[in-house]
This record gives structure tokens, C-alpha cells and sequence, in this order.
């Protein structure tokens, strides 16, 4: 079947405006399919309202040439399906204009980022890409990788490639510069400027320190599942061309972006990304919210047996684990932004998750937990600790991922490796030791769960019986805690 490349593009419309057209100015770290369906979409939106077409997406991969591999011979286009309720039909997009190997050849992103052309860079490179200490919250200088970075000029870290781009513009004159996480994390613009700042500061890149670089922080929001090779086959069966790396997502899409721009961005704010003065309740909102029920979606439905988060909600019982985390830990200790109430917010979380067409699995969300059940869930158990309260469903979620780490099954209950990148340490941890021993341990782990909540002893307790309780029972330890 002929592929999808620029004026093969089957029964599908063409991408507007043409690729051809484009230049190039921001670059993207991390080729994903989060990044396909969401940033990439609104700069394309975003240059055929204005007409500005000098804001094409030059994407690099960051952990494998894989995504880059598959693009390449496609000239960098590809298809967004949207599946579910009021799903637009399947679109080519043509913003990215250059798609390369970064974890191959970093030195070219730097290349790519130093082009005075180049006003903008975007991340997706997940939690464990920004190289967090979990004891500081700053740079783990001593992850091998980075202690490797500040020993070479050809650094392999996002926080290394972005301290040796930065400096080398601020030498050269490239001009401003705005860098925008957007990735599920806490400050997510503050944290990445503090990993940036620190790696430079011990590699002894002094120019970052004034040169013109702004860090906004951002929310993003959509559920984009990964693709199947039914997908693939499927779509080329519907446009008549062969698309290897087309993603599937949601009709649902948000982007709320902190308006601090160090010069000028794409139109996003004409094709509906919000730009505030303060994220952090948007950030907060979701996190706490969204994130937190996938979490704990993913982790009690692998307990019983479901393969998708759309199974795992529509067992009402879960469903329900869900509004009580909403409703009793959430709503009394999150300040929500304006208009928006945090039960009503959840509900409709709830619905987007009720999307059979996306089978986002229970075992991919359930990946890199150590990185995510503090904001998700640890965030919201010290907040109601401060308020002199107990936060039993949020801790019922962490009972689900320390389970999984002690003892991680697959859906259909089959013992699989655990996905995380503390996954040796944390096995370390709790290797050799009773279910209910080595919850104990990783809870009562300061680097783990942070200082604070591994000195509170009544969460402690909580999570290692229901650990112990889902461990032996399943299905029957959570329809106790739900009285159901």
C-alpha cells in the first residue's frame, strides 16, 4: 500500500497550511504520541488562523529513534483518529517539518535549538525525564547519566542539552527564548528552570544565569492511548494510504499555559489553549483530580482484572472509590480555580475515562509510579494531614501501588516486571520481605513517600493492611473499604 507522505494522502484531506510552506521555529524534546496529539495540533492550528507560518515543529526523540524512525519516510506527517462522542474525522498534520534521533545524536538538538529562527522548545519527556533528586527535588547529580553529562560537552539529559543550548545562544546572540514543560508535574515551568540552573551551575555554564530563557508552566490535558497495530491496519484500510504512526486520542483536549513568555509563541491562546497569570490551580486540579483517580484506576483494576481504565471505571465500585477520593480528600483541602467545582470536575474525568473507543491500559498507566503517586496522591494525603484529617481514599490508592510494587501483576493477574525507573532500588528495598513487611518499608521510606507522610503512623497502618487485605482477598478487600 502507498504511504503516507506529502501529496499521498489517500481519501484524507490535506494538512492546512501546506508543509511545504513551513519553517521552523521551535523545537519539540520528545516524539510522542502525547506530543502529536496535542502541542503539535494546536501550532498547527494555530498557523493556519494567523498565517504565520514560521512556527513549524522540529521533534526529536529523546529515549529511542523509534518514533523518528517511523515518521521520517512519511516526511514527518501523520494522522490524529478521535474516537468517542462528537470525534471530528481523522486528520493528516503536517507541523512537524523536521523529526530527529536526539538519544542517537544529541548534539543535533543542540544544533537545532541554537538556530536564532528558534523562539520556542516544548518537552514530553515524562516525570523521569527531568532528572529529579527524589530527597531535594532539585538535579539528581547523582544519576549515572547526569554525572556523565557534567563531564562531557555532548550531554544526553534534557536538563544538559538545555543548559548547553541556552548558554551557547545567550554567547551567540540567538535572541529570547521560551521553554515549556508539558508534562504532568508539580511547577512543572519552576521545576524544569531549577533542574536547567543547577546543571549549569555545576558544569560551570555561567552564561545561563542572565541569559533571556522564560520557564512557564503549563497543564495539558488529553487521553491519548498508545497504538496498536489493529489501529494502524485499520486506518490504512479507511484512507487508502499506510500510516506507521498515527495516534489515537480523545475528542477532549486542554492546554492552560502561565502568560510568561520570554518572546513571541505560536497563536495558541486563538485555537483554545487559556493563558493565566497563575497555573497552579489548574495544575492542582488535575493532578489531584484526573491523574489521581487514573492512578488509582490503574492500580486496584489490575488487582481485579481489568486490562483497560475504561473496564476498571465502569465496575461501579470503583467508580465510586473515585468520588469518595473526590468529594471527602480532595474538594475540602485543593483551592480549585475560579467556576470550577472539584466534584463536577471529577465526574466528567469519569466520563472521559467511560471511553471504550481509547482502551488505555490499566498496566501503561500503572507504569512510572514512583514518579507519580506523589503529586497524585501523596500531595493530597499531606494536605488533609495538615488540616488535622485522614485522606483514606488517597491512601487506598497508594495501597494499590505499593501492592503493585511488591508484588506487580499483569490483568490477567500474571506476574510481569515492574515498570518504573526506581525499579532496582525499590525491588532492593523490599526484596525478600511478607507483603505486609515490605509495604511497610517503601511507606515508611522518607525518599520514597517524602518526610512527612513517612512519619505518620496511622497512614502507615491504613496502607499496610489494605495492601495485605487486596493482596489475599481482592475484590472483596475493596468492597469493604467501599461498604458495598
Amino acid at each position: 500500500m502507498t504511504p503516507l507522505k506529502l501529496d499521498s494522502y489517500g481519501t484524507a484531506t490535506p494538512p492546512q497550511p501546506d508543509p511545504r510552506g513551513l519553517t521552523v521555529g521551535q523545537v519539540h524534546l520528545g516524539l510522542g504520541a502525547f506530543h502529536r496529539a496535542h502541542q503539535a495540533v494546536y501550532t498547527e492550528d494555530a498557523m493556519r488562523l494567523s498565517g504565520e507560518n514560521h512556527w513549524a515543529i522540529a521533534s526529536f526523540t529523546q529515549r529511542s529513534g523509534a518514533a523518528a524512525a517511523r515518521l521520517a519516510p512519511q516526511d514527518g506527517l501523520y494522522t490524529v483518529v478521535e474516537r468517542g462522542a462528537r470525534a471530528c474525522p481523522p486528520r493528516i498534520v503536517g507541523a512537524l517539518r523536521e523529526v530527529g534521533d536526539g538519544s542517537a545524536d544529541p548534539g543535533c538538538v543542540i544544533d537545532r535549538i541554537c538556530d536564532p529562527a528558534v523562539h520556542v522548545v516544548t518537552l514530553t519527556v515524562t516525570e523521569k525525564g527531568y532528572r529529579l533528586d527524589p530527597a531535594t527535588g532539585g538535579l539528581h547529580r547523582g544519576d549515572p547519566t547526569v554525572a556523565a553529562d557534567l563531564m562531557s560537552g555532548a550531554p544526553r539529559t534534557v536538563p544538559g542539552v538545555l543548559a548547553h543550548a541556552i548558554a551557547r545562544r545567550a554567547r551567540s546572540g540567538a535572541g529570547p527564548l521560551t521553554v515549556i514543560s508539558c508534562d504532568n508535574l508539580p511547577h512543572n515551568g519552576q521545576q524544569l528552570r531549577r533542574v536547567v540552573h543547577e546543571f549549569a551551575d555545576a558544569a560551570g555554564l555561567s552564561a545561563v544565569e542572565n541569559a533571556m530563557v522564560a520557564f512557564p508552566s503549563t497543564v495539558v490535558d488529553r487521553i491519548v492511548p498508545a497504538t496498536t497495530d489493529e489501529d494502524i491496519a485499520a486506518l490504512a484500510r479507511s484512507l487508502g494510504v499506510h500510516d506507521g504512526a498515527p495516534v489515537m486520542c480523545e475528542p477532549f483536549s486542554q492546554w492552560v499555559i502561565e502568560s510568561r513568555f520570554a518572546g513571541p509563541v505560536p497563536a495558541w491562546s486563538a485555537v483554545g489553549a487559556q493563558l493565566v497569570d497563575d497555573v497552579a490551580p489548574w495544575e492542582q486540579l488535575k493532578l489531584r483530580t484526573l491523574n489521581a483517580a487514573h492512578s488509582t484506576l490503574a492500580y486496584l483494576g489490575l488487582r481485579l482484572g481489568y486490562r483497560s481504565i475504561a473496564e476498571a471505571v465502569h465496575d461501579t465500585m470503583l467508580a465510586d472509590v473515585c468520588r469518595h477520593l473526590f468529594a471527602e480528600d480532595v474538594r475540602p483541602s485543593l483551592e480549585a480555580p475560579a467556576g470550577v467545582d472539584v466534584v463536577d470536575y471529577g465526574e466528567s474525568v469519569l466520563a472521559r475515562f467511560a471511553n471504550t473507543a481509547l482502551p488505555h491500559t490499566t498496566l501503561q498507566v500503572a507504569s512510572d509510579g514512583s514518579q507519580k503517586i506523589g503529586p497524585r496522591l501523596l500531595r493530597t494525603v499531606s494536605a488533609r494531614a495538615a488540616q488535622g484529617a485522614f485522606a483514606r481514599w488517597a491512601a487506598l490508592g497508594v495501597a494499590g501501588w505499593a501492592l503493585h510494587v511488591v508484588d506487580p501483576v499483569d490483568a490477567a493477574g500474571r506476574r510481569s516486571a515492574l515498570a518504573d525507573p526506581r525499579a532496582d532500588e525499590l525491588t532492593d528495598l523490599t526484596s525478600g520481605l511478607p507483603v505486609g513487611a515490605a509495604v511497610r518499608r517503601l511507606v515508611a521510606e522518607p525518599s520514597v513517600v517524602g518526610a512527612e507522610t513517612a512519619q505518620q503512623a496511622e497512614f502507615a497502618d491504613y496502607v499496610v493492611d489494605v495492601a495485605k487485605d487486596l493482596h489475599r482477598h481482592g475484590a472483596a478487600a475493596l468492597r469493604a473499604q467501599v461498604g458495598q
